[in-house]
């Protein structure tokens, strides 16, 4: 079906119309339309407009209002103070939209993106041999929620899983596995060979062993870096032990994944090594540019606004003096792939705030060597800090980081107990998948609602409340709205634009209607939080709604059906919204 175009959208254009016929030398001038609590919609662009053309803006606003017409989209507009104009939409208008939305179930008239390109997202990036903390959750969330944006709005999206599957941890690994074999003994079977949580514990446990033999014997760190460079050698026995930690890792990760509700493909896994072969390629061409330079035997990149605590350059180091790899070697490799062979017009990075000095110069190292330019651009969506109730970084009682399957088995354990608190005729069984669903939803919902910058605490008691800003509140809402339908029986929603609405339709009617844009500017601008605090809005405005305006007890036929459909659009748009940032909505709560 053909794109719905918004309430806004239509009146912008008779705005700009009128004002480019009331004052030409303005050209296609913004009104400066934006949503009121004195009308429908106020336009402030007049004032700016009348002030560089010397004008009365009262007058202007004036001369603008006689040029538009009122009628089907716009009921009545008015001048205010020094030449505001406030703009009241027709009823019918209103439910006109809203049907044309409604008929078009798959997309409810949200436009696809004029000239879409290929977004490379690079998010979820866990290490191999190491279990997933609270400090993975934000990046494939956040992640996740951008990928479905950007697919929604028409762009073609390749998703990568950067994890770390390389470097010298591995060789320690290797060679502290060969030199303790009966580390793997003290069970009936190889750990190596079960699945899941339990094989990851015992790998984490075995790293953490490792790492600190490492620390305290150079014997055992020299023997470690020797194993680093068998493994890259492609020594067949080191290469295989290295396939056995990559392959448990994954399966621990998708078990991980699962839990998140998030599809994570195997042949979107491409981790450090998969660049192993282009390393050499990429330091070749940076140095032969002139872009890399050698220094103490390092290849290196200067920057002149970067420098040190003593104002020393700090460098990029793309290659070690010993000739050995850095991660920057890896990032530059991985974009010339990124942009190169995928043909990616957008690469986005969901990484640690903590990183931005090195992605800010890797990237201005890739727009140096001509990979990045106007046509190609990188950009660090980089993200806060999950914190503890106290403020400070979220740490176990013992100073440990939380492990990433624990907290989330704990929201989906919370969320149970609020389900089966309200649940009046759900199964056990039920009961328990709607408690994955408001658990996971809660962690999710509360990462999306905060911009990505931003720091957050980790609250679960407040993440399941059915009171305030929560996946819980907004699934209720739809829950609440699908209970409506099925008590109306025969009687099915079916728009009415005949009929005038209370104050409360109009409000619920116009967010309603203003899902395009939000989706739109949430893709543009890589902020999910942004649609979460629509959502949010949505819910509260279909609260009100349910309080003033009786549905199934309205005192005509039409309007119990006019107002049914203002319930079933208000559901449908939530359900899209919350897909959107990979939340469920139960039909039952």
């Amino acid at each position: 079906m053909a794109p719905v175009t918004s309430l806004s959208d239509s009146v912008n254009q008779r705005l700009a119309s009128a004002l480019s016929a009331a004052l030409p030398e303005a050209g296609s001038a913004d009104p400066l339309l934006r949503r009121s609590d004195r009308a429908d919609f106020q336009a402030n662009g007049i004032l700016a407009l009348a002030k560089k053309a010397k004008a009365n803006p009262r007058v202007l606003a004036t001369e603008v209002v006689a040029r538009i017409e009122s009628g089907e989209v716009i009921k009545d507009i008015e001048v205010s103070g020094p030449g505001f104009l406030n703009i009241t939409i027709s009823d019918k208008a209103i439910i006109e939209n809203l049907a044309a939305r409604y008929a078009d179930a798959a997309r409810l008239g949200v436009p696809v993106a004029e000239h879409p390109g290929t977004t490379v997202i690079d998010y979820a990036q866990p290490n191999v041999a190491k279990e997933m903390h609270v400090g993975h959750l934000r990046s494939a969330v956040i992640g996740d929620s951008v990928v479905q944006l950007l697919e929604f709005t028409g762009e073609t999206v390749v998703r990568r899983h950067h994890i770390g599957d390389w470097g010298t941890q591995f060789g320690m690994l290797i060679q502290y596995l060969d030199e303790h074999p009966h580390e793997l003994d003290h069970k009936a079977a190889a750990d190596l060979q079960a699945s899941g949580e339990e094989a990851m514990s015992n790998l984490d446990r075995l790293y953490k062993a490792a790492r600190k033999l490492f620390d305290a014997d150079e014997e055992f760190k020299t023997r470690a870096r020797r194993r680093v460079v068998d493994l890259q050698a492609g020594d067949p026995h080191t290469l295989a032990t290295w396939q056995k930690f990559v392959d448990e890792s994954k399966l621990y990760f998708f078990s991980v994944f699962e839990k998140l509700d998030m599809e994570i493909r195997d042949e979107d896994i491409v981790g450090e090594s998969g660049y192993n072969d282009m390393l050499a390629e990429t330091c070749r061409l940076l140095e032969e540019s002139g872009v890399a330079v050698r220094s103490e035997g390092a290849l290196c990149v200067f920057f002149d606004d970067i420098k040190g605590p003593e104002g020393n350059p700090v460098p990029l180091i793309v290659q070690k003096s010993d000739g050995g790899y850095g991660y920057a070697a890896t990032d530059l490799s991985a974009i010339r792939d990124r942009v190169f062979n995928l043909k990616a017009n957008s690469l986005i990075y969901v990484v640690d705030a903590r990183q931005s000095l090195h992605f800010k110069m890797v990237f201005e190292t890739a727009r140096r060597a001509g990979w990045l330019n106007e046509d190609v651009k990188a950009y660090q969506l980089a993200f806060g800090t999950v914190l503890g109730k106290d403020g400070k970084p979220f740490k176990t009682r013992e100073g440990e980081t939380v492990r990433l399957v624990d907290l989330l088995d704990e929201a989906v354990e919370r969320a149970s107990a609020v389900v089966r608190d309200k649940a009046q005729d759900l199964s056990e069984e039920e009961i328990a998948e709607r408690g994955a669903q408001v658990g996971i939803g809660a962690v999710k919902y509360a990462d999306l609602s905060t911009s990505a910058i931003r720091d957050y605490k980790f609250d679960l008691d407040q993440m399941v409340s059915l009171n305030g800003d929560t996946s819980v509140y907004l699934q209720y809402a739809y829950a609440r709205i699908q209970s409506i339908l099925r008590k109306a029986g025969e009687v099915r929603p079916s728009a009415h634009p005949e009929l005038e609405l209370a104050e409360a339709e109009r409000a619920l009617g116009l967010h309603v209607d203003a899902f395009g844009e939000t989706v739109a500017d949430a893709a543009t601008e890589y902020a999910p939080h942004k649609l979460a605090a629509y959502l949010y809005q949505l819910a509260s405005l279909y609260t009100s709604f349910y309080d003033k305006c009786p549905v199934l007890k309205a005192e005509t036929p039409d309007q119990v059906e006019n107002r049914l459909f203002l319930c079933d659009v208000t559901a449908r748009t939530l359900h899209q919204g919350m897909a959107l940032l990979g939340i469920r909505t139960p039909e039952r709560l």
